[in-house]
């Protein structure tokens, strides 16, 4: 087949049959730990219950090194798909957004700025603080969200599992 040069709906079927995508979870958080990092044990079971893989999990302290040495080790493997939680709030220990946004060599604006819309009917004028990001790094997709439950559900429900595929496929192409 070849590729759709027409509709988004067009791409997302195309990207369908490229098969499941490969993702890796970090979560970034000086407390949690794989008994209760609740965000990687929700985003695990969402990922393979849409039929994709979880190739990779690490949960690391909000350090700028730290942060770095991950994406790049992620990047690196065979993760097409990169989902950080946590450390995009404006807080000192919040360094993982600016981590991010100095490596993405493509950023995707729309992914916070979606986000943020969402997240004012949960929780009003502070969803102005939230760095949330996204963008592709070394031909892989990252995805950034605030570290609360509530937002990682959000962002996986109505932003990144209805287009995880085809943005994948997008930078793939």
């Amino acid at each position: 087949m070849s590729e759709p040069v027409g509709s988004s709906q067009e791409h997302k079927q195309f990207a369908a049959e490229r098969g499941p995508i490969a993702v890796a979870i970090v979560t970034c958080s000086d407390s949690r730990t794989l008994e209760t990092d609740t965000n990687y044990h929700y985003l695990r079971r969402e990922i393979e219950a849409a039929g994709h893989r979880v190739v990779a999990y690490r949960i690391i302290k909000d350090e700028p090194d730290l942060v770095a040495v991950t994406l790049d080790a992620f990047a690196s493997g065979e993760a097409q798909v990169i989902i950080f939680n946590g450390g995009t709030g404006i807080s000192q220990r919040d360094t993982t957004y600016d981590v991010l946004a100095r490596k993405l060599d493509k950023t995707i604006p729309g992914f916070g700025e979606l986000f943020r819309m969402l997240s004012w009917d949960q929780i009003g004028a502070a969803a102005m603080m939230s760095r949330a990001t996204a963008g592709v790094y070394r031909g892989t997709v990252v995805f950034s969200t605030p570290g609360s439950h509530k937002a990682v559900q959000l962002a996986w429900q109505k932003l990144i599992a209805p287009e995880l595929q085809h943005v994948a496929w997008e930078v793939w192409r």
